[in-house]
């Protein structure tokens, strides 16, 4: 397995985390009976819980691309030092993000998330 693969993988466990995570605020603030009903009508959740959510969510966004290209450059270009460093800059930027963001630091949650964009965008130059 290539390192970008096996950081795939991680991004992946790191993606369920910040679910269980966002799960967890969410039963907080509105119990389990709520979320274990038909959700109609919950109040959209706010604090913690909210930063988890849309954490988790964003996640959700960039996981996609960044699975996208580890599984391009697997089929074609294969690793190098360029996707291997994208890769790394990914998980660990995302990782940093999903802390920072928890935190409620908005200006350094931005920087982070800067990191893991430079990361895709690495990748990306090595697949066309």
């Amino acid at each position: 397995m290539s390192t970008e693969v096996a950081l795939l993988v991680w991004s992946v466990a790191l993606c369920f985390g910040q679910m269980l995570v966002a799960v967890l605020g969410s039963l907080a603030q509105v119990g389990l009976p709520a979320l274990a009903g038909n959700r109609e009508g919950l109040p959209a959740p706010i604090g913690f819980a909210g930063r988890a959510q849309r954490a988790h969510r964003n996640m959700l966004e960039n996981l996609l691309l960044f699975a996208a290209l580890v599984l391009a450059v697997a089929a074609t270009t294969g690793s190098n030092s360029t996707t291997l460093l994208g890769a790394q800059l990914f998980f660990w930027g995302r990782l940093a993000y999903a802390v920072i963001y928890l935190a409620g630091i908005p200006w350094l949650r931005t920087a982070a998330w800067a990191v893991s964009v430079v990361g895709l965008v690495l990748m990306f130059t090595q697949v066309v």
